[in-house]
């Protein structure tokens, strides 16, 4: 019996939710599991607090998405009249809506650099099925060559394309002018301007076989074109084009820096699993040491060096995470700097070699991992400016082997900024930026410092969702007076030295709810919003 072809929706992954019935039934064993937490959760509803009663609860149950709108919602956007004019070109099976063609034609009129601009959509499978909002981000080619977000809608300027060439849809022209002009020519405008309805069987649509074919074409020519012949693109077992691009041989020397103090029971299965579950035949081990003082954990430093399994070097003095990973550092041989925090554990070969194929390409800076927290949920999926008050992991607390919005769990994307409990970068790239800095950001925000001051260099960040590890985050941290104190400073510094980005992520549709988890909920009010500015990749 043939396979029904996939709906638009769930191939672009657009917050396509869990089963109903057994997200229910753990979300109770977690409720009546641990009481004392339900019972802040209750208390801080009979309070009022209504949204820290909601962040407890996805905390300690976890969290889906919850982005369908009612069918009803299509009949505030009925088919534009009239098509963009001034030879306009628009790529795309959406159909756009009233005002559309005058304000993508009013923003290539306000910036002559513009040349393409796409919005958001809502995209509808069925009749009289759910309506799931398209909310994507500013250009990001990686995330492109995974998954064809552009479908609904592409329109150039004029002569934004040579004369010679017709592509074969949004994401060819796309790629086309991102080698031409550059990324930053392409613009996204956080309203919508089209809307898609289809039948999943199409062949054509991207749902279907024709259009997955069609995106693989597309991305080989635009690969070729860039000069990345020798990367390979593979179909994975979700359905996704993964690029994979080529390693050094020999590869180069791995230097992984892990921070500790005491704590034997972390450090002893972070150590284990690098050893065991790391698919790289060139690693260096160098291990932080602030002050340990338990001699199990003196006698274990000290054969860790005796038998040639790794280095310690000494850290003595109040806890800067910043400053002794910059001793290390120093230090390091490798060509690559993996930073590790000793809570954090590997489980899969293939993590390191997977983050060293984006790490080792000129263009990108940090590249971050995808990590699963002691209850298997995500900890982190890249980290989002501007939400949670300041900023968050994005999905945090939803399902470990969620897709993601987007396939932001699945498919290598541009982030903001990643976390240093396990980040990578060239150590020539580290250097040159100065490395971490261990004076503003001694404890916190010093990784997203780092990515924020890497992408200001023009090195763009990456989160790798294909390495996965396993990180029970704060495990060996301890609150105490002084630490907040220094905490609230250092946010003081963040929004000092940082405080525009911090208003709102690229890389995150403003559309979405940015008090809860990333990616779960719609603002209120959506999607009702005026006018509002192009987006670009950041410079």
């Amino acid at each position: 019996m043939k396979r029904p072809a996939p709906e638009l929706a769930e191939t672009l992954h657009l917050g396509i939710p869990r089963r109903p019935g057994r997200a229910m039934l753990a979300a109770l064993r977690h409720l009546l599991g641990r009481p004392r937490a339900t019972g802040e959760i209750l208390l801080a509803r009979l309070q009022g607090r209504r949204l820290r009663a909601r962040q407890k609860l996805a905390a300690l149950v976890g969290i889906d998405h919850r982005l369908a709108l009612p069918a009803g919602i299509l009949d505030r956007f009925p088919p534009a009249p009239v098509p963009p004019r001034d030879a306009i070109r628009v790529f795309g099976d959406g159909v756009l809506v009233p005002g559309a063609a005058a304000r993508i034609a009013a923003a290539f009129a306000a910036d002559p650099e513009l040349q393409a601009v796409y919005g958001d959509a809502l995209i509808q499978d069925r009749a009289r099925g759910p309506v799931r909002p398209l909310l994507p981000p500013v250009f990001d080619a990686d995330l492109l060559a995974a998954i064809d977000y552009l479908e609904p809608l592409l329109a150039c300027r004029p002569g934004a394309l040579a004369p010679e060439t017709q592509p074969s849809g949004p994401a060819d022209a796309a790629f086309q002018i991102a080698e031409r002009y550059g990324a930053r020519t392409i613009g996204h405008l956080p309203e919508i301007l089209a809307i898609r309805r289809g039948d999943p069987a199409d062949t054509v649509s991207p749902a279907g076989e024709g259009g997955r074919h069609r995106h693989r074409d597309a991305l080989r020519r635009h690969l070729d074109r860039s000069g990345q012949t020798a990367s390979r693109i593979v179909l994975d077992e979700h359905g996704l084009l993964q690029v994979e691009h080529p390693l050094p041989d020999p590869r180069p020397l791995v230097s992984v820096i892990v921070p500790t103090r005491d704590r034997l029971d972390l450090l002893r299965p972070c150590l284990d699993s690098l050893a065991t579950c790391t698919d790289w035949p060139n690693l260096e081990i160098l291990v932080c040491d602030n002050d340990s003082r338990e001699p199990e954990t003196l006698a274990f430093l000290q054969n860790l060096e005796r038998e040639g399994r790794g280095g310690v070097v000494p850290c003595p003095g109040p806890f800067n995470f910043a400053a002794m990973n910059n001793a290390a550092a120093a230090r390091a041989r490798g060509a690559l700097l993996v930073f590790v925090n000793n809570d954090v554990e590997a489980f899969r070969p293939d993590w390191l070699a997977r983050m060293a194929r984006e790490a080792l390409r000129p263009e990108i800076g940090a590249v971050g991992a995808r990590l699963l927290d002691g209850e298997g949920r995500i900890q982190h999926g890249g980290i989002v400016l501007g939400t949670g008050g300041l900023v968050t992991h994005a999905h945090r607390h939803f399902p470990g082997d969620a897709p993601g919005y987007l396939a932001g769990l699945r498919a290598t994307h541009a982030v903001s900024a990643v976390t240093a409990a396990c980040l990578m970068v060239e150590t020539r790239k580290f250097r040159a930026v100065g490395g971490f800095d261990d004076a503003d950001f001694a404890v916190d925000f010093n990784d997203v410092d780092l990515c924020l001051r890497l992408n200001a260099a023009g090195h763009r960040t990456l989160l790798v969702p294909g390495a996965v590890l396993h990180h029970r985050e704060s495990a060996s941290r301890r609150w105490t007076r002084e630490a907040r104190a220094r905490h609230e400073r250092e946010i003081a510094a963040l929004k000092k030295r940082w405080g525009p980005l911090l208003v709102q992520d690229p890389h995150y549709h403003p559309g979405f709810d940015s008090d809860l988890s990333t990616h779960a909920r719609l603002r209120p009010g959506f999607p009702e919003a005026g006018p509002a500015p192009v987006r670009r990749p950041p410079a």
